[in-house]
């Protein structure tokens, strides 16, 4: 059986995931990388797809992460 991920993925305004360095506030350290800065979160599980919704914070989308995980849980238990 493949293990499942379930990560949450900061995104950029545009929709697309953001994997540059980023300061506290969320705004690029690099000015001339191109990043627009970071400006929700969404969580991906490698089963699934996207889950929900996006959600501003990284702290907002980490229970929906969790929930996820726990639903697999069961899932495979119940088998």
């Amino acid at each position: 059986m493949a293990r499942i991920a379930i990560k949450v993925e900061p995104l950029h305004a545009d929709g697309t995931v953001c994997l540059h360095a980023v300061s506290p506030s969320g705004k690029p350290r690099d000015p001339n990388s191109g990043c627009t800065g970071r400006r929700s979160y969404r969580v991906q599980c490698s089963a699934c797809g996207t889950v929900g919704t996006p959600h501003g914070l990284c702290v907002l989308a980490e229970p929906e992460q969790t929930k996820r995980r726990g639903q697999h849980q069961t899932a495979l238990a119940n088998r």
